[in-house]
């Protein structure tokens, strides 16, 4: 496979993770929504209502926040001090963001490594969130959030020590 098509390829398979993050959100959100509006219109008009709604509406809370979080390491809008940078010539400039795309790296990888633990322990217990839902699968999304966050920012890292590497002309 010639450079072009598989360029092309991984395109199009950047595009697809895209859409798929994207509909994932919108249908946690409008899940979330649902569920929380059905709950209000079943305890005002009928009296009663679903006995696990707020907690799944909490986690759907959890899971919107996380993947909130890995679309704006996707796009780049993630909190960001950029005081130092702003004075700073293009080559220093992308020697402290790497330095700064490696740290953020590592301590993803580091919440991803003890989410991974307490998600395991919490598989182990074998405690239950709501109606049969086990806690382990409702806080599984941690651990995998935390580890695409490391990775985009470990490639970040990457595009950005390879740019301080390039030779001055």
């Amino acid at each position: 496979m010639n450079n072009g098509r598989a360029s092309s390829v991984v395109g199009r398979i950047h595009a697809g993770l895209v859409l798929t993050e994207n509909w994932i959100l919108v249908f946690i959100l409008f899940s979330m929504l649902f569920i929380a509006v059905m709950q209000i219109v079943l305890r005002n008009f009928f009296g009663f209502g679903v006995i696990w709604a707020e907690t799944l509406v909490r986690v759907l809370v959890l899971w919107t926040a996380l993947i909130g979080a890995m679309i704006a390491t996707r796009q780049g809008k993630h909190i960001n001090i950029d005081i130092l940078t702003r004075y700073l010539s293009s080559r220093a400039k992308s020697a402290v963001t790497a330095a700064v795309n490696l740290f953020t790296a590592s301590v993803c990888g580091i919440a991803c490594y003890y989410s991974i633990v307490f998600v395991a322990l919490e598989y182990q217990d074998g405690s239950l969130a709501f109606a049969s839902v086990p806690n382990w699968l409702c806080e599984s999304i941690i651990p995998f959030a935390f580890f695409i966050m490391a990775a985009r920012y470990l490639l970040l890292f990457i595009a950005h020590a390879l740019q301080f590497a390039r030779p001055t002309a």
